[in-house]
């Protein structure tokens, strides 16, 4: 069966998560991603099997608790009110989130080899970067990029698009291993838009014969998966800023994120 690339909010919903994407779902091996809600006072526990997961608070604070210490979370109040603080959760663990006044909280996940040690992500050492120019400016927050902080195979980030701007652009791709030019990486995009009725458009164009292709309108709570080919634009509906965590990871040797910008598009982040 062909694996759907656009999720709208609610297909993805399994168990306790409104987003549970792993590679059987996707079709692929590294990546996941689930999205767990939790009313006041409740907890969710859960094993992180042979995968790495970094707990990212989307809008309220939690405590997660993993190889005998627990984590405290400030969180935000939304994607959109700045950088959050998080907590990495290693492979072959049990850890349990639990929030007092509720939350929802982001689960970046891949596959992996080494058991690295359970650690706190303060907010204040993010790297925040604005990338592009103009109607193509954005704001990256690298809270877990492959420079920023130490993970087996997990890459994720943050990005938020101003309403009206073009964001993932020029079209980029990272589908074949070319050492120091391209690596591999399957990549899920998770989406929020500031304010109701807003939305945004998602495109992915083939990379190869056969390739991944994908023109969709994306709303909140709504994932798409990149297997392979071009990815971008993200296009932000005017007066609705546009949000998503991005989540990668792959079979390079060695962790890093490596892109080649579309022929008809060498300028890159102009």
């Amino acid at each position: 069966m062909e694996t759907r690339l656009h999720l709208p909010a609610g297909t993805a919903a399994r168990g306790p998560y409104d987003v549970d994407i792993g590679p059987e779902q996707a079709g692929w091996t590294y990546s996941a991603l689930r999205v767990l809600v939790l009313g006041p006072g409740e907890n969710h526990s859960f094993e992180s099997g042979d995968s790495e997961w970094v707990v990212l608070p989307l809008s309220g604070a939690c405590s997660v608790r993993v190889d005998g210490e627990t984590i405290e979370l400030l969180g935000r109040a939304s994607v959109f009110g700045g950088v959050s603080d998080f907590a990495y959760v290693p492979r072959d663990a049990h850890a349990q989130i639990a929030s007092g006044a509720g939350g929802r909280f982001a689960l970046a996940g891949a596959k992996c080899e080494r058991r690295l040690p359970a650690r706190y992500g303060p907010a204040p050492e993010v790297p925040v970067e604005t990338r592009g120019s103009g109607n193509r400016a954005r704001r990256v927050r690298n809270f877990a990029s492959a420079d920023a902080f130490a993970c087996d195979r997990l890459i994720a980030v943050e990005v938020v698009t101003p309403g009206g701007n073009w964001s993932s652009y020029p079209p980029h791709k990272h589908d074949e291993h070319r050492p120091g030019a391209e690596s591999v990486l399957e990549e899920i995009y998770y989406y929020e838009i500031a304010g109701p009725g807003g939305l945004a458009y998602q495109r992915i164009s083939p990379s190869r014969p056969g390739g991944a292709e994908l023109l969709a309108e994306v709303r909140g709570g709504d994932a798409v998966l990149v297997p392979d080919g071009w990815h971008g634009p993200s296009i932000a509906q005017p007066g609705h800023d546009l949000y998503y965590l991005n989540v990668m990871a792959g079979p390079g040797p060695e962790r890093e994120w490596k892109i080649c910008f579309h022929p008809d598009h060498t300028e890159g982040y102009a």
